[in-house]
């Protein structure tokens, strides 16, 4: 069962979609090496463009918009590449950090003012394909995509392109979430720097959100003491109820300090950090000997404006201390990947026996795009932020 919050109009509907049968499309004829060239014929192909760098938070129509870039329906392939219709796109918080100038250096390149939006996962479906690999027809994740109604793809983007084959009970949209890089950072940095045991309590900041339910739901699974911290009594309902945290707080009721010490008396194991700031200082403070903190993001501080000071961490004293085990991650370091297979077999059978919610937060529409990544940014998304672009 597939738990899906959607936006669509400035409304939200909650809404649960059972699970059914997914097949690929593939197509009886051949993929063509020579393309007819035909009259161009114009279709819309509207886009969430990335305007201009942002000063603190981004300002639509400012900053970014949605725009028609145009698609030749009827425009061959480039050379050894292909052309999608795209259905879904992923939102993630990393897209703000690449909204940045050019020359400021970081793990990811910065976005191209004037470009759509580039997302990490987006799922098309493929209209034409001058490659033998990529059959029209079959259903594709982009990694790295402009997020767009239609997308050409040159020789190059085939090696990064995954092909689905849709599996029964797994809906189309876990393969940006449970089964797509979102998932891969909550089940891989968790075991990998984590290192979970029976018992172990463990805090997890941004507990609502696409991460934070995963690695929440997993540590659950595997018979850890599960605290989540979240910004409002909606997200902290929807831990203890839904996901069945043991316990958890709203930060903006109650004092963080005050929380921790009430909800882990004999301290953390493990910290799971997607915030930063405040909760990561409080956590050092109530960290027992030996513990582990996972740094997988610092939303906190993504939209800060560029005269802003960041929130000093005042008890990097406990490192020492408490011989504390501090580490970040790229969802690509080979330690994470490794645990692809695991995640893969393990996180498959639980959707599909519905021990495990694939939680989505869904903007419907293109034209909501810009609305759909200021929630997820503002932390009003439950689980995975996904636009949908089109039917599948």
């Amino acid at each position: 069962m597939t738990t899906i919050f959607s936006r669509a109009v400035g409304n939200f509907i909650r809404s649960t979609a059972h699970s059914t049968s997914r097949h690929c499309l593939h197509l009886s004829r051949p993929y063509s090496s020579s393309p007819t060239s035909l009259d161009p014929k114009m279709v819309q192909n509207k886009a969430f463009i990335y305007k201009a760098i942002p000063n603190g938070w981004p300002v639509p129509g400012k900053d970014l918009t949605v725009e028609d870039i145009g698609f030749d329906e009827n425009a061959p392939p480039p050379k050894g590449g292909f052309t999608t219709k795209n259905l879904y796109a992923a939102y993630d918080p990393s897209q703000r950090g690449r909204m940045r100038d050019p020359s400021i250096p970081s793990y990811s390149a910065a976005m191209t003012t004037g470009q759509p939006v580039i997302s990490v996962s987006v799922i098309g479906k493929v209209l034409k394909s001058d490659n033998p690999k990529i059959q029209p027809g079959a259903i594709v994740m982009l990694q790295g995509s402009g997020t767009e109604s239609y997308s050409t793809k040159d020789e190059s983007a085939v090696a990064t392109t995954q092909i689905i084959e849709p599996k029964e009970g797994v809906p189309l949209t876990a393969y940006l979430g449970l089964l797509g890089m979102t998932g891969m950072t909550a089940y891989g940095s968790l075991h990998e720097i984590g290192q979970p045991k029976k018992g172990d309590v463990i805090l997890i900041s941004a507990a609502a959100g696409a991460v934070g339910q995963m690695v929440g739901q997993i540590a659950v699974r595997e018979g850890l003491h599960v605290i989540g911290s979240v910004g409002d009594d909606r997200k902290l309902d929807f831990i203890l109820n839904d996901l069945k945290f043991h316990a958890g707080f709203n930060y903006k009721k109650e004092s963080m300090a005050e929380a921790v010490k009430r909800l882990a008396p004999q301290g953390l194991d493990i910290f799971y950090d997607n915030v930063g700031g405040e909760l990561l200082d409080v956590a050092l403070a109530n960290m027992k000997e030996f513990g582990r903190i996972v740094a997988c993001g610092s939303i906190s501080t993504y939209n800060n404006a560029k005269d802003t000071t960041p929130y000093g961490v005042k008890n990097y004293g406990a490192m020492v201390r408490k011989r504390l085990r501090w580490q970040g991650f790229l969802v690509f370091d080979p330690n994470i990947v490794r645990w692809r297979a695991e995640r893969d077999d393990k996180i498959t059978q639980w959707i599909r026996d519905g021990s495990f919610k694939s939680v989505d937060f869904v903007t419907e529409g293109m034209d909501h795009a810009i609305e759909g990544f200021l929630g997820m940014l503002r932390g009003e998304n439950l689980g995975k932020s996904i636009l949908k672009i089109a039917d599948e």
